[in-house]
């Protein structure tokens, strides 16, 4: 039982040899190499995917700290604004109070005046009526029962009381 297809057979397997070398090396130059080459451009991509995807991430973070600290500056802005704000308020309230105590001080003190104005002006013209009244009393008076000598003495010592008075 000798089979031919179990037999082996040298010039067979020198060709099975050399195809399969030849297949080989086919292979390698035209399906390996590229393949290789595609892998490698594929795991390029995907580093520099993954290296971009780091970079953004890390930006994002820095953005979102940067926004944050904005956020931050513009409450504590905000806020310095509305204190700055009242105290401006209350200093112009305080202002219009101040003024209008001064304006209300200065009508006060030109009544005052003119009161005393006027309250001189009464006195004078008091006096005045209380001077001519007494003038002519005492003229009366002293035409009846006084001599020239006493009516001049008496009206020089009242011109004298006047004058002291005024004074």
């Amino acid at each position: 039982m000798n089979n031919p297809l179990v037999q082996p057979d040298p010039g067979l397997f020198i060709w099975t040899i050399i195809t399969f070398l030849v297949l080989l090396g086919l292979l390698a130059k035209f399906a390996w190499r590229p393949l290789l080459k595609a892998l490698e451009s594929r795991q390029e991509t995907i580093r520099r995917s993954l290296d971009d995807a780091d970079k953004a991430r890390i930006e994002l973070e820095r953005l979102h700290e940067e926004s944050a600290r904005i956020i931050r500056q513009a409450r504590v802005d905000a806020e310095a604004i509305v204190v700055k704000t009242r105290a401006d308020a209350d200093k112009l309230g305080e202002e219009l109070r101040h003024k209008a105590r001064e304006e209300a001080e200065g009508i006060i003190r030109n009544a005052e005046r003119q009161i005393q104005i006027e309250t001189r002006r009464a006195v004078q013209e008091i006096r005045k009526e209380a001077v001519d009244l007494s003038v002519t009393i005492a003229s009366k008076l002293l035409e009846r029962h006084v001599s020239k000598e006493d009516n001049a003495r008496l009206i020089d010592e009242t011109l004298k009381q006047i004058e002291n008075s005024k004074v």
